[in-house]
């Protein structure tokens, strides 16, 4: 190992260091990439498909379920904590010739419910705002502003899509109706196509990927003291979906900046260790002021640690602590390679002693990459 050249030693570890990050923005990309729902509805076709399919649930009655054409339009939409979200905007229903008609001669009425809304009460309900014939149809149109509670995994944080919905239920729920979305008041409804939501929408530290209509089937244990109850198990509940994704540099620059920026610190420290009296002097080197160095550094990453866990405090360990997990190490592991170093134990001598401590200054970038790369994978899986 003598005959090795010092600048042999930091070559490769340049080269394995780009290799490894050049590794992780891949997993990034593959960790920030959205998969399309195979069960979302883009057209009328697709939604009669589903009904056939669903045939023997939907016709218990040995009729099949009244049809009302809905459609939802999103102004905005806003987080209030991790589980709570508030929405409002427009939606309305569309019966053809004689159908609103029918529905009240049986007795029903026209109207929404959003059975996971929390502020639910009178001051909350939609407010109709439009009634229309348009030829022989008509048109109702109801302002919402709901706050709904969803379970949302930030596992993957930040690289976490959260697909917020609203389940959309007719007023009269009991009754054997079913909401069918109105895709003919949209532009484009394909795979791709982003409707039913405002262009313009602020959406802070997210960004719209992707909206769909999509059959959510029931499972309730209770037939709410009906008999003749249709909803109980399987019956298709129509969801609208929002499938947002966060804004990674936002993410980067308030989490993953100030690691970098902590470990490069770190790795300048460890640069001054020397045994060599004449470089130990120019800069400064003493095991005192490197243990001083890492542990103001060790509280700067746990105060920002703190922050991000504050912000999932629900919540199970997310994919961005595992950087300051591994960030504690770092610190732990290079004092005491430091504070060995000092010491002069005989036994760790060819390691540590070896170029003046040439080996662990080489490693230090390649094995932070090589850790974060196991972490991206592992949550990859």
């Amino acid at each position: 190992m003598m005959h090795i050249k010092t600048s042999s030693f930091w070559l490769a570890s340049t080269l394995i260091s780009i290799l490894l990050s050049l590794w992780l923005v891949q997993l990034w990309s593959e960790m920030n990439h959205y998969e399309v729902n195979p069960q979302q509805l883009t057209n009328t076709s697709d939604v009669t498909d589903y009904l056939r399919a669903n045939e023997p649930t939907l016709s218990p009655l040995n009729h099949p379920p009244t049809q009302v054409h809905t459609g939802v339009f999103i102004q905005s939409l806003q987080f209030i904590n991790s589980s709570d979200v508030n929405i409002n905007g427009y939606l309305w229903q569309r019966f053809d010739a004689g159908e609103l008609d029918a529905l009240h001669r049986a007795g029903l009425h026209e109207g929404i419910i959003f059975p996971e809304e929390v502020n639910s009460g009178s001051d909350n309900q939609p407010v109709e705002i439009y009634r229309l014939k348009e030829g022989e149809s008509d048109i109702i149109g109801w302002y919402f502003d709901t706050t709904v509670r969803q379970p949302f995994d930030y596992d993957n944080y930040p690289f976490d899509h959260k697909t917020v919905w609203l389940r959309l239920w007719p007023k009269d729920f009991y009754a054997h109706v079913i909401l069918v979305p109105d895709f003919d008041a949209y532009d484009a409804t394909g795979v791709e196509d982003i409707f039913g939501i405002e262009e313009q929408i602020v959406l802070g530290t997210w960004e719209r990927e992707n909206t769909y209509f999509d059959y959510h089937h029931s499972n309730y244990t209770t037939d709410f003291g009906m008999a003749h109850f249709v909803g109980k198990q399987g019956f298709p509940e129509l969801q609208y979906n929002i499938v947002i994704k966060r804004k990674f540099e936002n993410a980067f620059i308030v989490n993953l900046l100030p690691l970098f920026l902590v470990a490069s610190l770190l790795f300048a420290a460890l640069l001054t260790v020397s045994h060599k009296k004449q470089h130990s002097q120019r800069l400064g080197f003493n095991a005192t002021g490197f243990i001083n160095t890492s542990s103001a550094l060790f509280f700067v990453v746990m105060l920002a640690h703190i922050q991000l866990r504050e912000k999932f405090e629900a919540t199970s360990i997310v994919y961005m602590e595992y950087f300051y997990i591994l960030m504690y190490c770092v610190l732990i592991i290079t004092t005491a390679n430091v504070y060995l170093f000092s010491i002069k134990i005989k036994l760790l001598s060819p390691i540590i002693d070896y170029r003046d401590n040439l080996l662990p200054k080489v490693i230090f970038w390649p094995s932070i990459l090589a850790a974060m790369v196991a972490i991206s994978l592992w949550a990859n899986i």
